[in-house]
């Protein structure tokens, strides 16, 4: 594997197809663009746009539940579009992958809601379609809602979700790994014979908790298994992501605190049996820049006047658990008895550098409503890459998974102002190398490596590929 110290940094758009995402309010904005989220011309664009500043994919978000914690109800989420209305992110990718030749397309789905084997052909009908590009963010799930609309009183437990997830991999592995023989298309015009039946195996497989007999629906696509991307920072979620992951997504408020949470990921990726870089950690980022500090500093403060102190409440009522309309905006937070809004707080009082002992509900509204828990960097381009070059090299991060103020005018400002200033310094690529998502990220072909979890359900005439 490459040296860490010798890597290019590396960006992903973190998006959702809805309005806003993590931003409450800012669709407001006469800049921004996400209301028109359900206008396919508004995601080929952005593909476009993407491609353009050598972006290594654009990672969608999703749920399938609403945040109802503030207030007991989903009327303020409505209300404020604090992430519904919400459409569905597998479906845009066809049309985005039309449009351009190397983004990636990183997209969210859970392992709770859906059986595995549909989803198995869903995604290799994509891998097909974009030639290798798919990529799929695991989620186990969160949101209560979500559970109660599918029939099940509350979300599982934390560690239990990931054991369902951990069989829900091991069936798409089979099927996307050791079902088809490469050779099994044959494609004889003489004979007749399109698929040699004795190269197609059916998986047999019994568990726990799903049962898949037959064989995968899907001939094998370019890279079989898609890149698998992960986000959980939990004991149980690191050793998942140490098993499955080549990307994670992580988020921390002070240098120190993501440092040791790469470490924690590099050293489990080594106890697993893989490379210590074998996973691309990406570390949550919002970055409003413009030509000079006092440009950005100004554009930030515009940005913020749009912002729904609302909107921000109902995101982290649903992150936490608590629901937050119970309280006074100015209710000082020492007051609010609970774990997950302490540890908010702190969080973000470390992030912005503000003493945090006297914040109030209000305060933890003004510091989420643009880019949500994650840091927001401000200031010219030279400033900001100054900054990316130094988190990494404080951090081990392979790179920066980029929320947005507004959309899609928070990335064309990076890559106008950010991104030739880190092509000037020499670690941002200029381009693209050929191949799959999976070779673009690691160099090393488009099928899973041999040390991966994923490869060991390979059959025996495909043990060599990779």
């Amino acid at each position: 594997m490459s040296d860490p110290k010798q890597r290019q940094i590396r960006f992903n758009a973190f998006d959702m197809n809805c309005v806003a995402h993590q931003s409450s309010g800012l669709w407001r904005h006469p800049r921004d663009r996400s209301r028109h989220y359900n206008d396919l011309s508004y995601w080929t664009e952005l593909a476009e746009t993407l491609e353009r500043g050598a972006f290594d994919g654009v990672f969608i978000a999703d749920v399938l539940g609403t945040y109802d914690v503030y207030g007991g109800t989903d009327e303020a989420a409505l209300s404020t579009a604090s992430q519904v209305p919400v459409n569905d992110p597998i479906l845009l990718v066809s049309a985005m992958a039309a449009v351009t030749e190397h983004l990636g397309f990183g997209i969210t789905a859970g392992t709770a809601y859906e059986h595995p084997y549909p989803f198995a052909r869903r995604i290799s009908t994509l891998d097909h379609l974009t030639k290798g590009r798919i990529g799929w963010n695991v989620v186990t799930g969160y949101l209560p809602s979500a559970a109660r609309n599918m029939g099940q009183t509350d979300q599982l437990g934390h560690d239990d979700r990931y054991d369902v997830a951990d069989e829900y991999l091991e069936v798409l592995y089979k099927l996307w790994e050791g079902s088809w023989e490469d050779d099994a298309v044959v494609e004889d015009r003489e004979t007749g014979v399109f698929t040699d039946p004795s190269k197609v195996h059916p998986i047999g497989h019994h568990g726990k908790h799903f049962d898949v007999p037959g064989i995968h629906l899907s001939e094998p696509s370019v890279q079989r298994s898609p890149v698998i991307y992960q986000a959980g920072a939990s004991p149980r979620g690191i050793r998942f992501a140490a098993e499955n992951a080549e990307a994670v997504f992580v988020g921390a408020p002070t240098l120190p605190q993501l440092a040791a949470t790469v470490r924690k990921i590099r050293d489990a990726l080594a106890a697993a049996g893989r490379d210590r870089y074998a996973a691309r950690v990406y570390t949550l980022l919002t970055i409003i820049t413009d030509e000079t500090d006092e440009a950005a500093q100004a554009k930030y403060r515009d940005y913020a006047s749009y912002a729904s102190e609302l909107g921000a409440l109902v995101l982290n009522s649903g992150w936490t658990g608590v629901d937050l309309s119970q309280y006074d905006l100015d209710e000082p937070l020492g007051n609010i008895e609970s774990n997950a809004i302490q540890s908010t707080a702190a969080n973000l009082s470390a992030a912005t550098g503000e003493d945090g002992a006297n914040w109030t509900v209000r305060d933890i509204a003004k510091h989420t409503a643009i880019g949500g828990l994650g840091p927001v960097a401000v200031g010219s381009g030279a400033t900001i890459a100054a900054q990316l070059v130094d988190i990494q090299e404080q951090t081990d991060v392979d790179g920066f998974n980029l929320a947005y103020a507004v959309s899609p005018g928070t990335w064309e400002d990076v890559i106008e102002f950010v991104v030739p200033e880190l092509r000037a310094r020499g670690v941002y690529p200029d381009g693209y190398q050929d191949g799959s998502l999976r070779h673009k990220l690691h160099g090393r072909g488009d099928r899973l490596p041999e040390e991966h979890r994923g490869a060991s359900f390979r059959i025996a005439s495909d043990a060599v590929v990779g």
